[in-house]
């Protein structure tokens, strides 16, 4: 049985074409143990506009089902679906490109120009990298350094 990344692997496959059926957007898939429990966090959008409730309960029921059937998770846990957040992650290309001129924080997993924090606005973002404006500055960032980005929720 799959265990950890291999999980979110398979319930990824499992539920970005029930998301996509739905008009929705599979944002992320966590599986995580907390408190001596599993959790599987399923993060869905609408790209034409907010996310509410019925949308999560439409995704919730039908996933259940599909990954009972299939017996993707040995383990008991509690399935999560919810929307990503004002602080939403940005994990492709298509992500970046749908929020420029948001702001953003990007961490790198080494340092670039003696950084791995940048927090800026997205100026554009192609196939491979990602440019902010920090602090007046335009920082190119190739997609393959970034460990993890979201956005930046500014009251």
């Amino acid at each position: 049985m799959p265990v950890g990344n291999g999980i979110v692997e398979m319930v990824t496959e499992i539920a970005a074409p029930l998301v996509e059926t739905l008009g929705l957007e599979l944002v992320d898939v966590q599986f995580r143990k907390e408190g001596g429990r599993w959790f599987l966090r399923v993060f869905i959008d609408n790209p034409e506009g907010r996310v509410g409730l019925k949308d999560c309960e439409t995704v919730s029921e039908p996933l259940g089902r599909l990954l009972d059937e299939r017996n993707v998770i040995p383990q008991a846990y509690f399935l999560e679906v919810s929307t990503p957040g004002v602080e939403r992650v940005l994990k492709k290309p298509a992500d970046f490109q749908r929020f420029n001129g948001r702001e953003a924080l990007v961490v790198t997993a080494q340092p670039l120009q003696g950084r791995r924090k940048f927090t800026g606005s997205i100026v554009t973002a192609g196939e491979d990298t990602v440019q902010l404006m920090v602090d007046g500055t335009i920082i190119e960032i190739p997609f393959a350094a970034i460990s993890k980005a979201n956005l930046v929720f500014k009251m």
